[in-house]
């Protein structure tokens, strides 16, 4: 049994899709090859039509994160660090905003 979709296969769902949201899902997943999260978290802002891109933010990601004074490691509810004290919320929000991304071509 195969584990993917032919392009028939996915012309076939798009012609059972019952609304235009449903169709445009289906075709972004298969043509971009996103996470279904990724593709319903995009915005009109992500896609630049001048230059036929799409910017899609993984919103997988591991969060490694350490105590900025003694550089044990830390789990991301962590707002105290359990060697020195420190408070760290200041590195848990930076870790949280900074996510990866790529460019696609439309």
């Amino acid at each position: 049994m195969k584990a993917y979709l032919e392009p028939g296969d996915v012309e076939r769902l798009e012609e059972a899709a019952t609304c235009q949201k449903d169709k445009l899902l289906i075709r972004l997943l298969f043509h971009l090859g996103c996470r279904i999260s990724e593709a319903l978290a995009l915005r009109v802002g992500d896609v630049d039509f001048a230059r036929g891109t799409v910017i899609i933010l993984h919103l997988k990601r591991r969060i490694s994160l350490s105590c900025p004074k003694c550089g044990v490691k830390l789990g991301k509810r962590h707002h105290f660090c359990p060697e020195c004290g420190e408070e760290v919320s200041e590195a848990t929000m930076w870790q949280q905003q900074h996510r990866r991304m790529r460019v696609l071509p439309i």
